[in-house]
């Protein structure tokens, strides 16, 4: 098979009909093999109904529909684990994306040899009060995680081939930093397409305002994982001993203090009214909880549960 389409979708039921149509003329046009995989994060608005009218006169289209709302990584993971085409590519159902740009992100997929192709919306249809917060994180994350060819990392329209999506996990709200996930897993050909973004014609958007404060939690949980996630220790453990190193420095100090006092014969204070003492205390206490959490995490690490295991009432 030489495609697989992962769509995650919530509540859309207006866009689906008019969404697998025009997948279905793209591939038909260009003569692809092809699965559509639609995945209902829970929707209520009769969107599952919709997908099993459509898959009947479509044996192309298939579904999978989560018991509640699990987020789009988790409906992401979940369609990539189905996925059996050859390349894998993800777009959002709104149809803000265009199906017209699959045959050239297959191209350079198949023929330039890139493990991802990305999406760039360079002209986006989108309120200033989303556009600057996403350039704001998509410059921390391209320094963070030295992919610099990439302008939009949370683009919905991207291809892959089929070993990166079984080779990744994506899970909480990491799907903003798939890019960044394949290349920690070693899928270091990453690229880059403009494509065309288009305004929403039906419903809302789904995301709010706390997605930019999670958008940089999940940042950091990325850039900790692919450094440290195999190797707790360490970074709690060289963090934990700096701590405990000074802390014993200045220990030294304020008894080094004492003792020349003394020898001086002037009258020493109390090391209880030396602020350094405090700040030694602190940095003691402190290096010691570190070094522990990183002996605890090794051991998590190393027995860590399967985190994507999701409750799916019914497969198509």
């Amino acid at each position: 098979m030489d495609i697989s389409v992962v769509i995650p979708l919530y509540d859309e039921i207006e866009s689906l009909p008019e969404l697998t149509s025009w997948i279905s003329r793209v591939m038909d046009e260009n003569r692809f093999t092809y699965e559509v995989i639609l995945v209902d994060d829970g929707s209520s608005d009769g969107s599952w109904e919709m997908i099993r009218k459509l898959h009947k006169n479509n044996p192309f289209l298939k579904g999978i529909k989560f018991r509640r709302n699990y987020g789009k990584s988790a409906a992401l993971n979940t369609g990539f684990e189905a996925a059996q085409g050859d390349v894998v590519i993800t777009m959002d159902a709104d149809l803000q994306d265009s199906p017209d740009e699959i045959p050239e992100l297959y191209r350079r997929i198949t023929e330039e040899k890139y493990d991802v192709v990305s999406g760039w919306k360079a002209k986006r249809h989108d309120p200033l009060s989303k556009t600057i917060p996403t350039k704001i994180y998509n410059a921390a994350t391209r320094r963070m995680s030295g992919i610099h060819n990439l302008h939009d990392f949370n683009c919905g329209l991207k291809a892959y081939r089929k070993p990166v999506v079984k080779n990744i996990e994506v899970y909480g709200e990491m799907h903003r930093y798939i890019p960044v996930i394949a290349k920690w897993a070693g899928f270091v050909k990453i690229g880059e397409q403009i494509v065309e973004h288009r305004p929403r014609k039906y419903g809302k958007t789904k995301f709010g305002m706390s997605r930019f404060i999670n958008g940089l939690l999940d940042l950091m949980s990325i850039f900790f994982v692919g450094k440290f996630g195999k190797r707790p220790m360490h970074f709690f453990g060289t963090m934990g001993v700096l701590s405990f190193l000074a802390g014993t420095v200045l220990a030294v100090w304020i008894l080094s203090e004492k003792l020349y006092n003394l020898s001086h014969h002037i009258k020493p204070r109390q090391p209880t009214d030396n602020p350094l003492f405090y700040i030694a205390l602190v940095a003691v206490i402190l290096g010691s909880q570190l070094f522990l959490t990183g002996f605890v995490a090794e051991l998590v690490a190393r027995s860590a549960p399967e985190r994507n295991k999701y409750q799916i009432e019914e497969t198509i």
